[in-house]
């Protein structure tokens, strides 16, 4: 009788998915000298277990609900066959195949310090023991039961019920005949057994789109066309190199017609070739790590290791990369180790305690952003960061990360009042353990994958961010100069004739500019909520506007330090970003407009090609101030030197609308050369200039021996070379 066979407590917890270690009790287990196979089949009447080459089949007995028991004569591969509401059908039982992940693995993951997580949790498309399926592991060390669900399995988790990996908190299954393109989710019983919300995979490589946010299966792996690219990219990326970024929103840099988003192949050909074209080296893109709201641009993420469906999968979010390296263009992503959102599919609350998060709302919840802060003190979530950013530069040959909100994760009291925050052991502000995960982040980074680099948003004085880890520093390649953006966008937004009385903000930077390796950032956030966009905020009216902004980016051009400016600036776009709609490419139409990315497009091709413009643009021996006192004037002019023996540039900025003959000290005689004039007609200026360039003349200004009288037309920067343009 069936009742022999199996336990009825057992039986029950099994059929109504509640048994903690059911790879205990299915599949095959020899049991008083026998082996027996048992089988939760819900909805089948009859079960047969089907052995050998012919498939002999031994019936089972049917315990109920679903559940039978048979008895083999020996040990065998097997398959199942059922019959039930009038249908038959065969299949593989998943409780007959053993563990896929190994002792090592299971080694790591206990300590916490698997670097390359992402290739033994999520879903992978394996054979394993002859049989082709997909292999799911997640960890949720406080379950009491975890189940893969989908539509494989009409969404039921007594039906995959997974295998604990002991004292890891990892659980994993096999799925024969289940592969590509299957959606899925993983149900969650917690301590006490209460049944969780479904619950997506926290490093699942796909998801299905949005609304809809099941994990969905992806093969992550292929071909790569770029050797060439990843094995000369480290001296591209440099603080000696020029480097100037093209912040891009995939989603409404342009809309395919009937407003649809560019796939990731369309964008390998326009994206890639429009930013070649306008001379940038590297393209930024905002965050592509799946995310439930369109509105958050992608800082609130949930799929960490999914490339957003938005515009592909993962196999053309690679193309889409190749493409760009094989055109020389870098590719940096945004990357947000600082919050997740709430939502109930995500990371919060996972396995019914608050795993990956504090459960301390004072250490653990945002509330400026209505989120949820990590638990980087725990290995398992600095393991699960550190190993994502690996992820992305491995598997998709990412150029480097651009880390989102550093400052929030610096210190415990970020946007907090007193007593809303918890101090460190030691009674202050600093977040050590994100401290801790920020730094191993960029050793594992810079160790792992040659030639990346890594560029920190912070907005404070928090020392040596862009300082390796080794000399006592965060170990970022490099640093958004907020200061730098905030204050001379304060000043070229003022009437220029109040500029006399604000003439430092300009100089200011120059104060700290070789404490970090400063990125000069005009980004997305300059140009959103009411902040109208970089035209915008000019003063003035019409030509002016446009005048006052070609004079600020050939000042941001030649001051030292990288440049990034967000997409739509390079065309002086009049409204401000809406990341529901593409940019406004029609305005290129007018003259002004196309005038303003014809100037862009020769500010960076001037940069790169000029050694003074940026080999030194982190240090003090690539910068000579000829000019930083005139306020009146409103004019600036400095000195840009490369390496010994390049020909210097003298940059010089007029602030108001003023037509000025400027006599300015040279660091050395002879010919110099106008090598670009922001008031240039092909850029929508006047056309007035030094007719191609000035000799200097042993004239002594500026504390110099060399001088030359230069046209500063109004509203305008002017470069010099030494020597010929050559």
């Amino acid at each position: 009788m069936a009742e022999t066979l199996i336990d009825d407590g057992t039986a029950l917890a099994i059929v109504e998915g509640r048994h903690g270690d059911p790879f205990s009790v299915l599949g095959p287990h020899k049991r008083d000298g026998k082996w027996r196979v048992t089988a939760f089949v819900p909805g089948a009447d009859q079960l047969w277990v089907l052995t050998g080459t012919s498939g002999q089949a031994t019936a089972a007995t049917h315990w109920g609900q679903g559940l039978f028991v048979a008895t083999l004569p020996r040990k065998a591969a097997y398959r199942l066959r059922a019959t039930g509401h009038g249908t038959t059908w065969e299949f593989e039982d998943p409780f007959r195949f053993g563990p896929v992940l190994g002792e090592l693995d299971e080694y790591l993951l206990g300590e916490g310090t698997h670097k390359r997580l992402w290739q033994v949790l999520g879903a992978h498309v394996i054979t394993h023991e002859g049989v082709q399926g997909t292999h799911f592991a997640v960890w949720a060390p406080n379950a009491e039961r975890v189940s893969v669900v989908g539509d494989f399995n009409i969404w039921d988790g007594r039906r995959h019920p997974m295998r604990r990996r002991g004292a890891t908190g990892v659980w994993e299954t096999f799925v024969p005949d289940l592969g590509e393109g299957a959606t899925y989710k993983y149900e969650l019983r917690g301590p006490g057994g209460q049944l969780l919300p479904l619950k997506a995979d926290p490093v699942g490589f796909g998801s299905e789109h949005p609304p809809a946010n099941a994990s969905v299966v992806r093969t992550i792996s292929g071909d790569f066309h770029d050797a060439d690219w990843m094995a000369a990219r480290g001296k591209r990326q440099t603080v000696d190199a020029p480097i100037s970024v093209y912040e891009v929103h995939l989603g409404s840099w342009r809309r395919a017609p009937g407003d649809r988003m560019l796939s990731y192949i369309e964008l390998a050909e326009q994206l890639v070739d429009y930013a070649v074209d306008m001379g940038f080296t590297h393209i930024e893109l905002m965050p592509v790590s799946e995310y439930p709201f369109d509105g958050s641009w992608g800082y609130q993420p949930v799929g960490l290791f999914a490339p957003t469906i938005r515009h592909g999968t993962p196999p053309e979010f690679r193309a889409f990369i190749d493409a760009a390296h094989k055109k020389g263009l870098g590719v940096l992503l945004d990357w947000v180790p600082g919050h997740f959102p709430t939502d109930a599919h995500g990371l919060g609350q996972f396995d019914g305690t608050p795993l990956y998060e504090h459960a301390d709302p004072r250490e653990g919840f945002h509330n400026d952003w209505n989120t949820l802060i990590y638990n980087y003190g725990r290995n398992e979530v600095q393991n699960y960061l550190v190993s994502n950013a690996l992820y992305w530069l491995e598997e998709f040959h990412i150029d480097g990360l651009r880390v989102d909100a550093v400052a929030s994760m610096l210190y415990r009291d970020y946007s907090r009042k007193s007593g809303e925050w918890v101090p460190n052991r030691d009674g202050g502000r600093e977040n050590y353990e994100a401290i801790a995960m920020l730094k191993s982040m960029n050793i594992v980074a810079y160790g792992e994958s040659p030639g990346v680099m890594t560029v920190a948003e912070e907005s404070t004085a928090f020392p040596g961010v862009s300082r390796p880890v080794n000399h006592g520093g965060l170990g970022f390649g490099f640093k958004w100069n907020m200061g730098w953006m905030n204050d001379t966008l304060s000043y070229i937004e003022k009437d220029p004739i109040h500029r006399k009385y604000h003439h430092h903000l300009m100089t200011f930077g120059l104060h700290y500019a070789w404490s970090e390796n400063y990125i000069l950032p005009i980004s997305h956030d300059e140009v959103v909520h009411g902040k109208g966009s970089m035209l915008a905020k000019m003063p003035g009216d019409g030509d002016e506007k446009f005048a006052n902004l070609r004079a600020y980016y050939g000042f941001m051009w030649a001051h030292p330090g990288k440049k990034l400016l967000f997409m739509g600036c390079e065309f002086a776009q009049g409204a401000e970003w809406n990341h529901n709609q593409s940019l406004d490419w029609h305005q290129l139409e007018n003259p002004q407009h196309s005038g303003m990315q014809a100037l862009v497009r020769d500010l960076n091709r001037a940069y790169r090609d000029t050694p003074a413009l940026h080999v030194n643009d982190t240090r003090p021996e690539g910068f000579e101030w000829v000019e930083s006192n005139d306020a009146e004037a409103s004019v600036y002019a400095f000195v840009r030197k490369g390496a010994p023996g390049d020909a210097m540039v003298v940059a010089l900025v007029n602030m108001t609308p003023v037509d000025r003959r400027y006599r300015v000290g040279l660091p050395a005689g002879g010919e110099w050369a106008e090598l670009l004039n922001t008031d240039a007609a092909v850029y929508g200026g006047g056309n007035r200039g030094n007719l191609g360039g000035v000799t200097a003349e042993e004239v002594q200004c500026h504390g110099r021996p060399w001088s030359a009288v230069v046209t500063l037309p109004p509203l305008s920067a002017v470069y010099l070379k030494q020597g010929g343009l050559a």
